[in-house]
Formats: C-alpha cells, structure tokens, sequence
C-alpha cells in the first residue's frame, strides 16, 4: 500500500487538501491509512496522469531513435500513465498482429498503458484501406497516417463510413502534400529573410476543411492532431457550433514558440506542422483555454542524435516532448488546476476511449496518477528518451512532475 500526504487532490468536486492510500491498484480511500510506502506530496496536485493521444515510440523498426521500454521510461517521467502510440513504425501497424505486438511489449515492460494507433492505408501509402477489421478486433480505436495525411478523398471517405459505424476515431495529419511539398519551416518573413522554403498555414487548413465536410457526411468522429494555425482554429470551432462530432489537439512546442526560433538554424526547432506566427501561438493558446481545442498531445517524435548533426533542410522533422510537456504546458499558458488536468488527462482519455484513465480520484477509482507541482522552476538539460532533440532543453520551465503511479505502483519519482 502507498499512502501520499499532504496533496491537494483532483476529486469530481474539485480540489481538496487531503491525504490518500491506494491499494490494490486503486484509490482506497481520501486519507491517511496503514502503507508500506509513504510520499510527502508537499501541497502539490495529485490528479489523474497524463493521457497522450500523440507519441511515436518507433518500435518496431526504428528502434535507434526509441523503443517501447525507453519511451514508456520518459513518459513516466513526464506524468503519464497511458500512450497511444503512433503507427508510422516499420512495417506500420495496418494489420491486427502488430497492434497487437505493440500493446503486448507495453504490458511487458509495465510503466504506461501503451495504446497502439491503427493506420488507415496499407503501409501509410494512401492507396488502398488498412485491414480496419483486425485492427479493431485487436482493440485499435483511433485510427491514422499520422505522418502523412491521406490525400485521396474517395479512400479517406470510405475509412469514415467503416470507422464511424464501428465507432471508432479518425484521426489527421492535415498537410495537403501539394501545398506542402518541399517546405522545411512556416511560409513568412522568417523563411523569406533565410531564403528557405516555406509550409503555408493553408496546407493544413484546406485539408482540415476537406475533412470537416467528409465528417460531415459520414457522421465519422475526426480528431485534428497538432493544429498549428489560426485558421484551423477557426474551422474547428465553426464545426462544434454546427454539431459535427470534432476535436482537436496541440502541442507544448507549438504553444511556447514561434517561427522566430528558426532563425536559430537549429534542428530541434524543425518540426511539422512548423511553428507558425505569434498571432497563430496566441490563437492556440486562447482555443485551449476556451475548449475549442480539447487536448494536449506531445507528438513525442525522436531522432537519433546523428540524424540531426546536419543542416536545418536536410534534418528530420518532430522533436520529443513526453519529459516536459506538463511543465511546457504550465508555463506557457494559464490553466486553473482542473482545467490543466482535463486538458492534459481527462478529454485524451475520453477520445480514445480509455476508461481506467483520465478519473478524478475519488475512492474505488484506478490509481493511475500524477504528483505534479505547477509552482518549481527547473531547467531540462538530459532526457531519459534514447534521443535528446528537444527545443525545451536550457530554457527555464514552471512546474515539475515528482511522482507518477500506474496502477497503484511508483513508476517514476522525482525526490532523491
């Protein structure tokens, strides 16, 4: 038994001052309680842990850059309990034994619930439908390309109409590849002054507005993964009021910098969608605060360290974010503690269907939990990912993750 004191608690109700004991995987009671284990939470938030609807743990395949025991190691660093991993692996996930073989390596190494992604197409190429069938008997709910968007209207159509009647998640990667072709960084004054090549913000709000209207006439349930422009905000709020079934994401990189940044040359500023103008960072921002924008999700993507020793065009894109997205979080935007939580916890779990992830911790609930001070300050120098591409590393950051609990055990503390 592990009993946490002196926490403030995420309860249904709101936030209470109280100690807690977990039991059996679950949350045994709202006090203090005979435990083998004692956490001085020390006035800290203690809520559900964090639920990321956007990783890439590139097993199997690209297991150089991560894998599922040194991803999941992160995640638990940065508050999470549970994953969902990304299909663009090697060979991608389009078939229901490699959902399964994902899920099965993240039982086995036991530190978050790794939920595997599903693809729509065959091998992410976009020309012919995965084999949506196995992968839902293998338990697969949100299904993407994530890296590329599915170009072909007519085939992302059909995936809508299956996954809509199964009542599972399409979810986009919203880069039209014409508009998007050769760009390294956001179409600007920035990319014009360094004679770079630009990714207009319309690429991914012509595909998003595509979409909407499939969604529309599918009655499908469309997730919009790392909006990045104003626009987009824009089409995904007039879809709400209109009664589409929509919701969307952000990233931590893409509330806390701009295209500024790039300036820099710096590959762990490359990442797409790229990071946009400041009026786009104020938009996102104001839309997660206001709920038009449902979800934090990492888009963790790592790269080997070799892979970026090279100029700004030719480096890979993404960057990781499991180890400081909370903090990332906290710092660049202003949410009450309940609001930080359904952001960060409470709507991913709902979008992908997780039930023993993303509770307000009451007694009986699963005690997969975060202690998460938003008030420290520290500075990210090292990370526990097998890759170190990270923009947040050296910059200071406003609030720290001291413990992380999955299923009632300690999967990470930050006290000596």
């Amino acid at each position: 038994m592990i009993a946490i004191h002196n926490a403030r608690v995420l309860t249904p109700d709101g936030p209470l001052d109280t100690d807690l004991t977990l039991a059996d995987g679950k949350v045994h009671n709202l006090a203090a309680g005979e435990a083998t284990t004692h956490l001085d939470a020390g006035g800290a938030l203690v809520g559900p842990g964090f639920v990321d609807l956007h990783c890439h743990l590139r097993e199997p395949g690209f297991e150089w850059k991560e894998d599922i025991r040194s991803g999941a190691r992160a995640a638990a660093a940065g508050g999470y309990t549970a994953v969902v991993a990304m299909p663009n692996t090697s060979p991608a996930i389009d078939s229901g034994h490699l959902a399964r073989f994902v899920a099965d390596r993240g039982r086995e190494v036991g530190l978050v619930e790794v939920v595997p992604a599903g693809a729509i197409t065959m091998g992410r190429a976009g020309n012919a439908l995965a084999h949506l069938d196995e992968l839902f008997q293998a338990g697969v709910r949100l299904f993407t390309d994530d890296g590329d968007g599915v170009a072909d209207a007519g085939l992302l159509r059909h995936a809508m109409e299956y996954v809509a009647e199964r009542g599972g998640v399409i979810a986009q990667h919203a880069e039209d590849p014409g508009l998007a072709r050769g760009g390294h960084m956001h179409e600007g004054r920035i990319s014009s002054r360094l004679g770079i090549r630009g990714l207009p913000s319309l690429a991914e709000e012509v595909m998003v507005a595509r979409d909407l209207a499939l969604a529309a006439l599918t009655g499908v349930r469309y997730h919009v993964m790392h909006v990045s422009a104003r626009g987009t905000v824009d089409l995904v709020a007039n879809s709400k009021r209109s009664g589409l079934r929509v919701t969307a994401e952000v990233t931590p990189h893409h509330l806390s910098f701009d295209h500024s940044r790039v300036a820099t040359m710096e590959p762990d500023f490359k990442m797409y969608p790229p990071l946009r103008t400041e009026a786009d960072l104020a938009a996102l921002s104001q839309a997660l605060q206001e709920g038009t924008i449902d979800a934090v999700a990492t888009d963790h993507a790592p790269h080997a360290p070799y892979e970026c020793e090279v100029p700004f065009e030719e480096a890979p894109r993404g960057v990781i974010g499991l180890e400081t997205a909370a903090a990332a979080v906290n710092t660049a935007v202003e949410l009450a503690p309940m609001l930080f939580f359904e952001r960060m916890s409470v709507t991913p779990a709902l979008i992908c269907g997780l039930s023993s992830q993303g509770r307000w911790i009451e007694e009986g609930s699963p005690a997969n939990l975060v202690i998460f001070d938003p008030d420290i300050s520290w500075v990210p120098e090292t990370f526990l990912s097998k890759s170190q591409n990270s923009p947040f590393r050296g910059t200071k950051l406003r609030g720290k993750v001291l413990a992380t609990l999955f299923q009632g055990r300690l999967t990470h503390q930050a006290w000596s």
